[in-house]
């Protein structure tokens, strides 16, 4: 007998090898469900991951604006459009705002602006004027206020 018909018969006395319908099954099974959970879990994770982003933006274009202040020697306008929910330096760039997040301005002198136009000056002395802005996203509310003495950018 050749060795190779020895193993076969080995294998058939010892119940076979592989894996049966069952095992198949519950495999496949869970790894279904891992990618089910995982995609849910990732779109839970979308809406928040944008809303950091437009907080990082929205401050990195603060303190973009105040440096073409310095380096141009003029004054640079933010503008925040609190309807079309759009926000951007003027004559550069615009941004939207993503779905779901409210924005409002707190100025220091008007109060609270919840409609209109915003403009944030910043003076080639380095000075900022404007108030605070209040991003809002579910129970998750940011601040950003520029130090309108030093430029910089404080988020609580």
């Amino acid at each position: 007998m050749s060795i190779h018909r020895r193993k076969m018969e080995k294998v058939r006395a010892n119940g076979g090898t592989g894996f049966t319908l069952l095992e198949l099954v519950i495999v496949l099974f869970l790894i279904t469900l891992i990618l089910g959970l995982s995609t849910v879990f990732l779109l839970n994770a979308l809406p928040t991951q944008r809303f950091n982003t437009t907080i990082r933006e929205i401050s990195s274009m603060i303190r973009h604006a105040k440096t073409l202040a310095l380096i141009r020697g003029e004054k640079q306008t933010l503008t925040i459009n609190l309807e079309s929910r759009q926000y951007g330096i003027d004559g550069l760039i615009s941004k939207d705002l993503p779905q779901g997040t409210v924005i409002k301005v707190i100025d220091p002198i008007e109060g609270e602006i919840l409609t209109g136009t915003y403009p944030i000056y910043f003076h080639p002395s380095g000075g900022i004027e404007g108030g605070t802005i209040v991003l809002t996203r579910d129970k998750t509310t940011v601040s950003i206020q520029p130090d309108p003495i030093v430029g910089s950018v404080v988020i609580k």
